[in-house]
């Protein structure tokens, strides 16, 4: 009977790590969005002055930061597959405009050699793999706990202590595969 109520306790100890696991990779993942929403406006004022003429792209870039801004994220964010796809959807337009802004600075010599715009790409870029590499430590750490929560006694357990079932993985936003156009 002891060695039930251990291995019972262990189990149920490992789910929470588990857990515990993927809360600090989603909050990873936040914290990386929010870095990236700390830059977009300076640099997109680098870039407002010397190209006017992509006030679409800027416009864009703007309201795709504004959308995300709208979501309201919490805890139970990745745990609702309505409120997840809506965040990840908002986070892809964001992407899409940044990438557009900075297809629109390779055709401005002026803008490239900006010290301060330099700068600030060089961080954009370095955020968005740094958002990259967080989706997937998020990913990899729900795998491993829907691995133990599908598997047997996992399915079991995950009822008995009142756990998710499953916990919800990053995709790629529809359109994702095709890189965005820039037409001037």
């Amino acid at each position: 009977m002891a060695a039930v109520i251990l291995w019972t306790a262990g189990q149920y100890n490992s789910f929470v790590s588990l857990d515990q696991e993927t809360k600090n990779a989603w909050a990873q993942v936040e914290n990386q969005y929010q870095r990236r929403n700390d830059l977009v406006p300076n640099l997109v004022e680098s870039v407002k002055g010397i190209a006017q003429q992509e006030k679409s792209v800027y416009l864009g870039v703007t309201e795709a930061r504004a959308k995300v801004g709208q979501i309201q994220v919490t805890a139970d964010t990745f745990r609702d597959p309505v409120a997840f796809k809506n965040f990840q959807a908002a986070q892809g337009e964001m992407s899409s405009a940044i990438s557009r802004l900075l297809a629109v600075v390779e055709n401005y010599p002026q803008i490239k050699s900006n010290e301060n715009f330099l700068a600030l790409q060089t961080q954009l870029e370095g955020t968005e793999n740094r958002i990259s590499v967080a989706r997937k430590d998020f990913n990899d750490a729900a795998k491993i706990y829907n691995i133990k929560a599908k598997g047997i006694p996992g399915v079991w357990l995950v009822s008995l202590y009142g756990m998710e079932k499953e916990k919800q993985m990053f995709e790629a936003v529809v359109g994702a595969e095709t890189a965005p156009q820039v037409k001037f």
